[in-house]
C-alpha cells in the first residue's frame, strides 16, 4: 500500500537578531495551510527556480521559507527591483538638500560631458522624468531597435556618455503623445535613465552611490550585507543588479508600508514615500507606475486593489500593501524566463493574498 506524501505544515518565522519581530500567522488569522502550500507546489515543480518567500504583516514577519539553494544569508539579485532603491535614495537626498526637487534639470548635473548633437529639448529633461520612465530620449528596453535599449549601453566603455548623449524620441502613429496620456506622460521603460538618476545621486551627495546608500538606508534598517553594481567607468548602478538577503528587502518594503519608518525611527520622508507611491504615468493597460516603483492590481478577497511593488528580471518582487500593512518578497532566479512574472504574481495572488486575514 503506497502511503500519501505528508503535506507541509506551517511553521513560524524564526527570531532573529535583524530587528524583525515574528508572529504566528495562524493566531493572526492567515490562513496558515494556504501559505504552507507554497512549499507543496514548489516541490512539486507548480512554481520554477523561486529561492525564497518572506511574508510581513504590521511589521511582524509571519512566513518565511526558502528553496532550490536558498538560504537566509544570500544575497539574490533583483535585478531591475533595484530600481525602486534609487527611487527611495533620491528622496533622501532631497531631504538632505543635496537635491533641490524632482524638478531638478539633469543636465545641469553633468557640465563636463560632451554632448555630440546638443538640443535645447535635452535642458527640459528632469529627474522626474527619469524617475517615471517617460523622458523624452529615444529609449525602450522593451524595443530590440531602440537607440537606448539598456543592451547597447552595457557594451559601451562609458554609460553616462552614452545615455545622455541619446537622441530624442519621436511618436509612431500608434504612440500615445504625452498631451493625451494618462497623468500627462508618454512611458518607455528604460534602464539608462533610471542608470542617470544614480549618477545624479553621485554627483549631488558627492558620494559612491552604495557609500550613499548605506548611509542613508542600509544602516538605519540594520541592513549589513549588500552587493552594489558599477558600470564600466565606476559609477553606481542604480538601475539593476543590486543584491539583498531576502528579510533585508522586507525591510525595504516595510518602509513603504509605514510612511518612511523603521522601528519608529523616521528613515525617509513621509512625503516623498507618498509621492513615490502615487501614479505618475500608465506604464500598460494593467499597470500604472510612480517613481521607479510599479503598481498593479490584484484580487483581495474579490475585491480589486492596487499594489505597489518593487520588480525585477527572474520573478523578483517586492509587494506592498500599505493599507493592510503587507509587505510580501518573492526571489526568484527564472531570469529572462517568460514564466517568471506571471509565475511569482501567482504566488503574490494565489498563495498569500488567498491567505492574507480577512479584515
Amino acid at each position: 500500500m503506497a502511503w500519501p506524501v505528508t503535506a507541509a505544515s506551517y511553521q513560524p518565522p524564526r527570531q532573529a537578531s535583524d530587528g524583525w519581530p515574528v508572529a504566528d500567522a495562524a493566531t493572526l488569522g492567515w490562513d496558515a495551510s494556504t501559505l504552507a502550500g507554497l512549499e507543496d507546489r514548489v516541490a512539486d515543480g507548480t512554481y520554477k527556480k523561486i529561492t525564497s518567500v518572506v511574508v510581513a504583516d504590521h511589521g511582524r514577519l509571519v512566513y518565511e521559507h526558502y528553496f532550490n539553494g536558498g538560504t537566509p544569508e544570500l544575497l539574490n539579485d533583483v535585478r531591475s527591483a533595484s530600481k525602486s532603491l534609487t527611487a527611495m535614495l533620491v528622496g533622501a537626498a532631497i531631504e538632505r538638500g543635496a537635491i533641490r526637487d524632482v524638478k531638478a534639470p539633469v543636465y545641469a548635473f553633468f557640465p563636463d560631458i560632451r554632448i555630440a548633437h546638443p538640443d535645447a529639448r535635452l535642458a527640459t529633461i528632469t529627474l522626474e522624468d527619469l524617475l517615471t520612465m517617460s523622458s523624452t530620449w529615444e529609449c525602450d528596453d522593451d524595443n530590440a531597435f531602440s537607440s537606448g535599449n539598456e543592451e547597447r549601453m552595457y557594451v559601451t566603455e562609458r554609460w553616462l556618455d552614452f545615455a545622455l548623449n541619446l537622441p530624442i524620441r519621436g511618436y509612431a502613429p500608434w504612440v500615445t503623445r504625452p498631451k493625451d496620456a494618462p497623468y500627462g506622460r508618454t512611458f518607455a521603460y528604460c534602464t539608462a535613465g533610471a542608470f542617470v538618476a544614480g549618477a545624479v545621486l553621485e554627483r549631488a551627495t558627492k558620494q559612491p552611490l552604495a557609500a550613499f546608500a548605506h548611509e542613508a538606508l542600509e544602516a538605519p534598517l540594520g541592513i549589513t550585507q549588500v552587493k552594489w553594481n558599477v558600470s564600466s567607468e565606476g559609477i553606481g548602478m542604480g538601475g539593476g543588479g543590486t543584491r539583498y538577503r531576502s528579510r533585508d528587502l522586507a525591510k525595504l518594503g516595510q518602509l513603504a508600508v509605514d510612511g518612511g519608518r523603521w522601528h519608529g525611527r523616521q528613515v525617509l520622508p513621509a512625503a516623498w514615500v507618498t509621492a513615490m507611491l502615487t501614479p505618475h504615468a500608465q506604464a500598460r493597460d494593467d499597470a500604472d507606475y510612480g517613481y521607479l516603483w510599479w503598481q498593479f492590481r490584484f484580487p483581495v478577497h474579490g475585491v480589486e486593489t492596487k499594489v505597489w511593488a518593487m520588480s525585477g528580471n527572474g520573478g523578483n518582487y517586492v509587494f506592498v500593501l500599505p493599507e493592510r500593512g503587507l509587505v510580501a518578497v518573492i526571489t526568484s532566479q527564472a531570469y529572462n524566463q517568460s514564466y517568471a512574472h506571471p509565475q511569482s504574481q501567482a504566488i503574490f495572488r494565489d498563495v498569500v493574498l488567498k491567505a492574507l486575514p480577512r479584515r
